[in-house]
């Protein structure tokens, strides 16, 4: 069974950093993407960033990050990363971790083509 494990969430002030990390493990076949999602209160669920987990690990942003958040991932450790700068209190939403296991390009972002979801880290931001 497909787990994901987040950590690092957190609380800080506007234009602080945070770095989330997702554990992955349990699969028999390497998910095709990983993905960071958020949820706020009365919002729905939105993409963050997504990044094939293939050799070109091209990665894929929501307007609202670009230039600030970083995905990457480490493949020897079945893992993920957040990494977000220049933090807004806009960015304040629960983030979970997913991962597909077949998805095009074109819908690297969108949640409900997701599979597998971590438990979710909270974000804060304050200004």
């Amino acid at each position: 069974q497909v787990q994901l494990v987040e950590s690092g969430g957190g609380s800080v002030q506007a234009g602080g950093s945070l770095r989330l990390s997702c554990a992955v493990s349990g699969y028999t076949y390497r998910p095709t993407y990983s993905g960071w999602f958020r949820q706020a209160p009365g919002k729905e669920r939105e993409g963050v960033a997504a990044i094939y987990t293939g050799l070109s690990s091209t990665p894929y942003y929501a307007d609202s990050v670009k230039g600030r958040f970083t995905i990457s991932q480490d493949p020897a450790r079945n893992t993920v990363f957040l990494q977000m700068n220049n933090l807004k209190p806009e960015d304040t939403a629960m983030y979970y971790c997913a991962a597909a296991r077949v998805v095009t390009s074109r819908e690297a972002l969108t949640h409900t083509r997701y599979n597998y979801w971590g438990q979710g880290t909270q974000v804060t931001v304050s200004s």
